[in-house]
């Protein structure tokens, strides 16, 4: 069975408060408008992961809460990885090739750069940055997570909140 992962970059946050540790800064309203849209535009698609992981980063579990509530997924079951947390491509595919190979479709939230190299280094997306509450589906011919590797993957889907008015 192919193996899918949903990579999420954060919904927007808000730098407003400059006291605010950079891991503890919340969505500003764009953000917690953007989120819950997002993952609508998926169900529609019938995108629905059987796993969501994320950064432990207030940005990143705000968003993957809000995919949560819309997917019907308690939000206790997000599974939280702090190594996703200011991850370079290596950090992240260490997080992937641990996923439990029974599930087949899971989503990653996380931040970038992070996440937009991986998509272009999973994939021959040519992604130049995915933009906050961007979304890229990429589909693997693997049986294994840690299968997964360079160039392997194949774009299904690259959606984000402003794609409607371009």
């Amino acid at each position: 069975m192919a193996k899918q992962l949903l990579i999420v970059r954060h919904a927007k946050s808000d730098w407003g408060d400059a006291s605010l540790h950079d891991f503890d800064r919340p969505l500003n309203k764009r953000g917690h408008a953007n989120a819950p849209e997002m993952a609508q535009r998926l169900i529609k698609q019938q995108i629905v992961p059987e796993l969501i992981v994320s950064s432990p980063a207030l940005r990143a579990l705000t968003t993957a809460k809000y995919f949560a509530e819309a997917l019907q997924i308690s939000s206790d079951d997000i599974q939280q990885e702090s190594e996703i947390y200011e991850a370079n491509v290596k950090a992240l595919l260490s997080v992937i090739s641990n996923f439990d190979d029974e599930l087949n479709q899971i989503a990653l939230f996380g931040h970038n750069p992070g996440l937009t190299d991986l998509a272009n280094y999973l994939s021959n997306a040519h992604i130049y940055n995915m933009p906050t509450c961007s979304v890229v589906l990429i589909e693997f011919p693997f049986d294994d997570w840690e299968e997964i590797s360079a160039n392997t993957g194949k774009v299904l889907l690259f959606d984000y909140p402003k794609s409607l008015d371009d």
